[in-house]
């Protein structure tokens, strides 16, 4: 073999480990900006109390920010209005009314593990991060061939590990901050769990106060992306939730959850992406298992057993 095969040779192995943190592409895919989505999953406030209010006073971070952005006025939850079949609807794309207690696992595989199986990425590239404890089963399935295999990296509860109960959004902001900084996961997925619980308490002032101390918090996620060169203009940021909560009048009103009114149902979705569309109001109805096929168009996967449609009306 002559100096100059040699000379090639090496070249491309340098470009490989140069490389080797990229998501690699396939022929004939669109090319998007996109290289990491960050999924923020604020847990259980009314639409109502976000988006729906006139003056949208508790999100001002997100209104503030939608000229970056985009706002789907009408997305749903279809499925069961509780917390871990919620989450799992924005995961794996199928309505899948598994147990609250996170003593079950979602019947298909998500994004997650799709993204590692199909991506060949490292299991830290894809990230749960939760304030509740049970959704650390979001990282599983219970589907042959899928089960136990190409699982992320979680870090769910008091003891990280998903138990020891939940633990205050204050501290699982602390470990969003030091993964993203550590980790540089492509893939992130984030609970914050402080208005669906000031909501069962019957709080009204502290379910408010943690609806717009959760909004800060995006901010801060948000300020974090833009300063970190891994991140900036090549990361697509969602804000969605798992469940509203009982509209006012039915039932306990905004104490309670999971029937089908129209209080629990309906949720926001907010987006800022450097493929998506700014300053605009989708108006087009959308719901949660919508959102992982999104997903998984941006960062060029499949997954296998998703129900729902990618959202191109959000794409630029």
């Amino acid at each position: 073999m002559s100096w100059f095969h040699y000379s090639l040779i090496g070249t491309l192995l340098l470009l490989l480990v140069a490389c080797k943190d990229e998501i690699p592409q396939v022929d004939n895919e669109p090319v998007y900006k996109t290289k990491n989505v960050v999924v923020i999953v604020i847990d259980g406030p009314r639409y109502s109390e976000t988006w729906g209010s006139s003056r949208r006073e508790n999100i001002p971070v997100r209104n503030g920010l939608l000229s970056e952005g985009l706002m789907v006025e009408q997305f749903f939850n279809n499925g069961v209005t509780f917390t871990n079949p919620g989450h799992c609807a924005l995961c794996t794309g199928v309505y899948d009314p598994l147990a609250n207690n996170g003593s079950q696992l979602p019947h298909y595989p998500g994004i997650f593990q799709s993204f590692i199986r199909y991506k060949h990425q490292p299991p830290y590239k894809a990230y749960i991060v939760t304030s509740k404890d049970k959704l650390y089963v979001l990282g599983n399935t219970q589907k042959p061939g899928y089960k136990n295999l190409n699982r992320p990296y979680f870090d769910c509860g008091v003891n990280t590990n998903g138990t020891g109960g939940y633990r205050a959004d204050s501290i699982t902001m602390e470990h969003i901050l030091h993964i993203l900084d550590t980790r540089k996961p492509h893939l992130l997925f984030i609970n914050l769990k402080d208005p669906d619980s000031y909501g069962h308490a019957a709080d009204s002032m502290g379910y408010i106060r943690a609806i717009n101390k959760t909004d800060e918090y995006v901010g801060i996620i948000w300020d974090r992306l833009q300063s970190d060169p891994f991140y900036k203009d090549q990361t697509t940021l969602f804000i969605t939730n798992d469940h509203g909560r009982h509209r006012n009048g039915h039932l306990d009103g905004f104490v309670s959850h999971g029937d089908n009114c129209s209080g629990c149902r309906r949720i926001e979705l907010f987006a800022i992406s450097p493929d998506f569309k700014k300053n605009v109001v989708i108006q087009t109805p959308y719901e949660q298992i919508d959102l992982p096929s999104t997903i998984a168009e941006l960062l060029h996967f499949p997954l296998p057993y998703g129900k729902g449609k990618v959202m191109w009306e959000l794409f630029e």
